[in-house]
Parts: C-alpha cells; structure tokens; sequence
C-alpha cells in the first residue's frame, strides 16, 4: 500500500499527554497532520488542542481510558462524526510498575495489563474495520523489552512481549487477507520521559531509566516515518537494538548480564517518593514531554540510518560486530556450558567486566 502524505492524514494518538505521545502530538500537528488525541487527562488534552488549535492545526480530543474498550469505541465515534475517517492510529498508551514480580501484586499486574496490553488490542480492532475498508497504518508502541526481559519490570515487560505477539500476529493477518493494512511495531529504547514517575513504585528508591536514554522526539520521527512509510518494526536508539542482537545470540549471557546490572541502573539515587503518587489506576500530573533526565543522546545514528534504507545494510552489519564485541567481552564461555568451566566456590558472574562507559559521542 501507499500511505498518503502526512499533511492529508487524519492521525489518532492514544497516550497524548506525556512523553511520546505528546511529543508525536506536537510533531504531527506541525507538519499538517488532523489529529485526534486521547488520554485520560481531560484538562491537559484540552489545553494541548487549544495550543495546537492556536497555531493553526486541527485537533480535537477524548477523554478515554484504553484498558475500556467502550471508551476506545468513542474515539471511533468521535473521529468518525468530526472527520468521517482515520489514515493512521496510534496505540502508545501504557504503564508500568517497579519491583519484583513477587512485590507487586496481582491486582496491580492486572491493571498494568488492562492499559499496556490491552489499550493495544482495543485499539487495533476498533482501527482495523476501518483501515481495512479505506487503507492506512496501524503502529502499536512495544519497546526493547518486548524483545529482552528486565528484572523489576516484569509485568511491564509481559505486556510489551505480549503487545508484540499481538501485533506480529495481527500483520500476518492482515498479510494473508490482503488487506492494505501497514502494522508497524515500534520498539524504543531508553527514553527520557516521565515514565517513571507514573508508575507506582515498590522499590527503596526512586526508579529512573536506564542509560543510554534518547530523547522522545526520535521516537515521534520514527511513528510519523511509519505513518507515511509502510515498515515491518523500526527500533529507537542503537543500543536498543545491539541489546536484541545479544538476546537473540546468547540469551542466557545476555540473561545474566541484565540480571546484575539492571537493579542497579534501575534505582536512581533519590528516596523513594511516597507510592500513590502514580498513575497506574488514574491520570497523574501530565503535560511534559522530557522526564529532566542527564545524559540524554539527541539523536541516533542507527535509527536515522534504520529509515533510510539504502544505507541500512552496512548499518547491520556495523551493529552484528558491535554485538558480537561486547559479547566476546563477557569471555568465551558458551551460554549452555557456563557452568562447566565455572571454578568450585566461584561466581559466574564475578569475573565479567563492567559496561564500558556510554558517552554522547560512543552510543550508537
């Protein structure tokens, strides 16, 4: 299928008050796209339209709850009474929570699920009927955790490996029918935004996001490239997508590598604010893009290269060696034999070297 231009698109964003969302927002606004966002901030949804409104867009919002699969059906009807159809839907909203699997409990599992996975499959079967008759793009918001699971993030985790067997299953579908239906995952990386502030947290400090972090603007470039590009999955930032390489080549180093590292790079060096300021059952103080995190990379060489693709080739073949180092650099030990040359009353873990230091002139 050919997508139309961005400028003649009608465009629906769910999660549209914060972070990517709102930065999509903003960015398709300024190229022309009619929008219609959807959050569960009335007042922030409100103000967002007025300020693109202003500025000579065209944009009209819902106050909806995605894990509701009534209120999804009223952003159809909404977007169908205002402009009579949609070009491209975006299912960004999500959630998360901090801790481990045995520290949160089900009930908040359950909710995570109704608005990280669930908000994805609403929205997708209210988009299809209507993508299916007119043509255009569904892209569902994953991330490299749909790809490699991180402790204290496990729910969280579930439910992007869930939104991507969904969404690959829902592609192939839409394949076999031959409908003109482009699904794109998109699966970001670290990314400075006030995601986890809103998530609740059970940790003994603040939870922050792990480095390398990108900015959210690369990830809205990469939504409004699949918008007017038919594409499989796009990954944002280098290091997202180096991480998957290792996952699919050694998954049990990878395993451990992530099991050491990441309860440290996961807790900031802040107490812990007090644990019912998140937005796990409700809207939380939305409105920000960035989450005023350090150390954030303005743009990725992978990603820019990932949408042009007569230079992705050599980029493939760039990250499989820069892979394969950082593997080489946790020693030759084969995954299914790690316990055999592991010496008696050692750790396997004890002798592999620190990450090397992540600079903005060494992410990829």
């Amino acid at each position: 299928m050919k997508a139309k231009p961005l400028a003649e698109q009608v465009m629906v964003i769910t999660g549209a008050t914060s972070g990517i969302g709102l930065a999509t927002a903003r960015m398709a606004a300024e190229r022309g796209a009619r929008l219609v966002l959807a959050a569960r901030n009335d007042e922030v949804l409100q103000s967002l339209c007025d300020e693109i409104n202003a500025a000579g867009g065209d944009a009209i919002w819902v106050a909806a709850d995605v894990g509701a699969q009534e209120d999804v059906r009223r952003i159809t009807m909404q977007v169908m009474e205002r402009f009579g159809g949609f070009d491209t839907w975006v299912n960004n909203a999500g959630i998360t929570a901090y801790g481990s699997l045995e520290q949160i409990p089900l009930a908040d599992q359950r909710r995570l699920f109704d608005t990280t996975y669930w908000g994805v499959v609403h929205g997708s079967l209210e988009a299809v009927p209507h993508l299916k008759q007119y043509g255009g793009t569904l892209i569902n918001i994953g991330s490299i955790v749909s790809d490699v699971a991180v402790p204290l993030q496990g729910p969280y985790s579930a439910a992007k490996h869930a939104v991507k067997g969904f969404t690959n299953a829902l592609r192939m579908e839409m394949d076999s029918e031959g409908a003109p239906v482009s699904v794109t995952l998109i699966k970001p990386g670290s990314i400075d935004t006030p995601f986890p502030q809103h998530g609740k947290n059970f940790l003994d400090m603040e939870p922050r996001n792990p480095p390398p972090q990108y900015t959210p603007e690369l990830v809205a470039e990469a939504i409004l490239y699949a918008a007017e590009h038919p594409v499989r999955e796009l990954y944002v930032g280098g290091g997202a997508r180096v991480l998957s390489i290792m996952s699919t080549l050694t998954p049990a180093l990878t395993d451990r590598l992530i099991a050491k590292r990441m309860p440290d790079l996961v807790r900031s060096q802040q107490a812990a604010r007090d644990m019912s300021l998140n937005s796990l059952y409700g809207p939380g103080e939305d409105g920000a893009v960035r989450g005023g995190h350090e150390h954030v990379l303005e743009r990725s060489i992978y990603t820019r290269a990932a949408m042009h693709p007569g230079i992705k080739a050599a980029l493939w073949m760039g990250l499989g060696a820069a892979a394969l180092a950082l593997l080489a650099a946790g020693g030759r030990r084969t995954d299914e034999r790690y316990q055999e040359y592991e010496p008696e009353g050692t750790s396997a873990m004890d002798d592999l070297p620190p990450y090397p230091p992540i600079t903005a002139t060494g992410a990829i």
